[in-house]
């Protein structure tokens, strides 16, 4: 029996967001370089696409590179931005198939521009594209993408185009880069790590939080409704009682 058997699809969550974890201590277990893992770790992504899409989930977010991954060695950088482009460049036409919409957020202009090329290649062919939307987190800070948003929103006070008295929640989410989706419902993180790491700070402040000792490669469609299931077991209280929800 499988995890999806116990899915209800009415109560799925709208946004799934991810920190794929583990790839080099994959890995360095099976005696490979850390790019062995990463390389691996394609097929996790392709399988967790498809088992969103084909649920029905609207939303999925993978933190693909985060700006801290700069400080990694030279050479696992270099190589994990040409996987970069090859992955991009080989499944674009997995995602028309599919009618998934590619997005990316993040300091995309600090990626190598063959990177930023293809990316927004891929991003303009699946942008009509009506069923799930993949978003790429890329180069991401959390505290950098609130760091600008506060800048912004600073610039537009002192312009005189906004009063500092409407600044609240709404207009703040109008500022960062997810202003065109919702809020994750459920953040997933695998390889047995338990914190955010600087991911979705503000935009995950109600998320049910899932961690799997399972490292990223290893994470198939089971793996994934076995989260779900697991997210649906969840009461979301969002600050209320028990007796306010029935």
């Amino acid at each position: 029996m499988s995890f999806k058997d116990n899915i209800d699809k009415n109560q799925l969550p709208k946004h799934i967001a991810i920190i794929m974890d583990g790839n080099g201590r994959w890995a360095k277990k099976q005696g490979n370089a850390r790019i062995f893992g990463h390389k691996n770790a394609i097929k996790a992504v392709r399988d967790v696409c498809e088992g969103c899409a084909e649920l029905g989930v609207g939303y999925l977010t993978l933190y693909a590179f985060s700006t801290e991954n700069w400080n990694r060695p030279k050479m696992e950088v270099m190589a994990l931005m040409d996987l970069l482009v090859s992955t991009i460049n080989t499944e674009t036409e997995t995602l028309i198939k599919n009618n998934i919409r590619l997005n990316a957020i993040g300091r995309l202009a600090d990626l190598p521009e063959k990177v930023g090329a293809n990316l927004r290649e891929a991003i303009e062919k699946t942008k009509n594209n009506t069923g799930m939307t993949l978003t790429l987190a890329l180069s991401y800070s959390s505290k950098v993408e609130i760091t600008e948003a506060v800048r912004r929103i600073a610039a537009d006070v002192e312009a005189g185009k906004l009063k500092p008295e409407n600044i609240d929640n709404v207009l703040i989410d109008s500022f960062l880069y997810t202003s065109d989706m919702p809020d994750p419902d459920l953040l997933i993180r695998t390889s047995g790590e338990l914190r955010i790491s600087n991911f979705m700070l503000w935009q995950l402040a109600y998320a049910e939080l899932y961690f799997t000792p399972t490292f990223w490669p290893d994470f198939d469609k089971e793996e994934l409704y076995k989260a779900i299931a697991d997210y649906q077991q969840r009461e979301r209280r969002f600050g209320m009682t028990s007796e306010q929800l029935s």
